[in-house]
């Protein structure tokens, strides 16, 4: 890859000589004669994780000049994701979306309304809303779905440009094959209509809709060097209704429904709950025998759970820094799910003395795990870590230390020693050397 200086200016080439894509006509040209490769063209690497599988990911690196475009807003990103592929669409500042929640609301929507009616204290705890007042929530959440998530079609590349932001935007790879998203920072893909389902659990939960990447069906896809955030909208600062959080967020980079040879590398994730769901239900037809998802080389920063949470993929978990400020709101790292089958290799885990590593692991139906070489950072001290043994310690039943398979894919395994050093210098938008 280009140095970080040459690859600035070649953005900065392009964004000169490309017409801004905002709500009119795209425009389009390649990079000047003579100018190194951008980011838009490049490919992920040989052998880089499950997404170099078979045919590869190159995204929209083939694209003529008439399929390139730099976008500016949420209108010329849509049209841009519509226009003839291969396609690369360059993003340049921030994209927002220009509709509050009050302009989603139909039906009579309120959330005072929606509160009183399904209050347990009037509904209940053992069934679902439903009525007017749930038929105008889902309503309201139709309006805001069709306008905040955005297909991402097959043979695409969205390479953000120095700065570029997507707020308020759930980007859809669905049912589409060979797509590339790097170098852009994800801000709070927040849900303006939760529903809340008292059977959820023992005390009932507030569920949202979007994620700021949700891959489902898709296969070849690259997510790489991004940052995740909910920004000024954490969850933390959300109430509680029902004596339950209001949930606002869901994931922030979800592989389900059959997706397959995905790779997602040097991104950050921060202080946010549902990080990575991989695998949505625990039903085989779907997913058996698909989800192979390499996870390397991510910043998992003050995340509360799914570092990913796993169902039936061979998932290589390697090379990943964890930090985990708090036992408070923390409830794992690692989802064993059903039939997952986990590779944990080479992770730095930095706890706070409050954080009992057992912890790290749930069991949500799986049976085994790999694990090796993963470091333990608790205070000034490093030691090894065996995650499945510290798990086994304090719960029952055991997990297995064998998830039945090597990884074959994946370019050089660092130590786990130098993890923390080289992934909080290099992982997220803007890290790109």
């Amino acid at each position: 890859m280009p140095g970080r200086s040459l690859l600035l200016s070649a953005a900065l080439a392009i964004t000169a000589a490309v017409p801004v894509l905002g709500a009119g006509p795209a425009g389009a040209v390649t990079p000047p004669a003579g100018k190194p490769a951008d980011i838009g063209r490049q490919t992920l690497p040989s052998g880089d994780g499950w997404a170099s599988s078979g045919t590869g990911t190159t995204g929209g690196a083939a694209a003529p000049a008439s399929n390139v475009h730099v976008v500016t807003d949420r209108a010329g990103l849509a049209a841009a994701l519509a226009s003839p592929g291969p396609r690369i669409i360059y993003v340049k500042g921030v994209i927002d979306v220009d509709k509050t929640c009050a302009d989603f609301a139909t039906g009579g929507y309120t959330l005072a309304g929606y509160l009183a009616a399904y209050d347990p204290a009037v509904w209940g705890r053992d069934t679902e809303p439903s009525g007017p007042m749930e038929d105008a929530r889902a309503a309201s959440a139709a309006a805001q779905t069709k306008y905040i998530k955005l297909k991402v079609p097959s043979d695409t590349t969205i390479a953000g440009l120095p700065g570029a932001t997507i707020r308020h935007v759930n980007l859809h790879v669905d049912k589409a094959d060979n797509v590339i998203i790097r170098n852009i920072r994800f801000e709070d893909a927040a849900d303006c209509f939760p529903q809340w389902d008292p059977t959820d659990g023992d005390e009932g939960n507030w569920n949202s809709l979007y994620d700021n990447i949700s891959v489902t069906g898709s296969t070849h896809v690259w997510i790489d060097h991004n940052t995740f955030t909910d920004g000024d909208n954490p969850d933390s600062d959300q109430p509680l209704y029902f004596g339950r959080p209001y949930q606002v967020h869901d994931g922030q980079a979800d592989i389900t429904n059959g997706s397959d040879f995905v790779t997602v590398s040097w991104n950050k994730f921060s202080d946010h709950d549902k990080t990575m769901l991989i695998g949505s239900t625990n039903n085989p037809a779907t997913d058996r025998g698909k989800l192979s998802v390499t996870v390397h080389h991510n910043e998992f920063s003050g995340n509360l759970q799914r570092l990913p949470r796993v169902r039936f993929g061979k998932v290589h978990v390697y090379n990943n820094y964890y930090q985990v400020p708090d036992a408070e709101p923390f409830e794992y790292a690692l989802g064993v799910g059903v039939e997952s089958q986990i590779y944990a290799e080479n992770n730095y885990f930095r706890l706070s003395r409050s954080v009992d590593p057992a912890d790290l692991l749930y069991n949500w139906g799986g049976t085994t795990l790999t694990a090796k070489g993963n470091l333990l950072r608790v205070g000034g001290k490093e030691t090894p870590i065996d995650l499945v043994s510290v798990y086994n310690a304090k719960n029952d039943p055991d997990l297995g230390a064998d998830a039945g398979w090597t990884p074959a894919l994946h370019t050089g395994i660092d130590p786990a020693a130098s993890v923390r050093r080289e992934v909080s210098r290099h992982a997220g938008a803007g890290e790109i050397h």
